[in-house]
């Protein structure tokens, strides 16, 4: 079964990890963010070996975002990001796993203070 990971965030300044720019997670203990930066990092390295992780890519700043849509029966051409937002996305995973409960299990260790992340199964038709 594949899903996507959605990491939902807003540093400021935008930057990646994105961990490292949120208030949240810089205001916790530095040995919590440890403990957090190496759970996140061992589950990683467990999806490589076990052949679940299929990629995934941090996203630039939204406000580099160009949006195309169609008006008047032309494709017109705007400045993103998508909509005046909170959060945007930062970035995603795409795992392929066994069961939907495999995939929540790993998707615990992507989320931490300040960001939200969302699982959703990829599309099969």
């Amino acid at each position: 079964m594949k899903y996507v990971i959605l990491i939902h965030s807003n540093p400021q300044p935008w930057g990646h990890p994105t961990g490292d720019f949120i208030p949240e997670l810089q205001s916790l203990p530095r040995e919590t963010r440890e403990k957090l930066n190496g759970a996140f990092e061992s589950v990683l390295e467990e999806l490589s070996a076990n052949g679940e992780l299929l990629g995934g890519q941090a996203l630039a700043d939204p406000a580099s975002a160009r949006l195309y849509r169609w008006e008047a029966g032309e494709p017109i051409v705007t400045d993103g990001p998508y909509s005046e937002a909170k959060e945007h996305l930062a970035g995603f995973f795409l795992i392929d796993v066994e069961s939907q409960e495999r995939a929540e299990e790993v998707v615990r260790s992507f989320s931490g203070p300040g960001e939200t992340v969302e699982l959703r199964p990829v599309a099969t038709y």
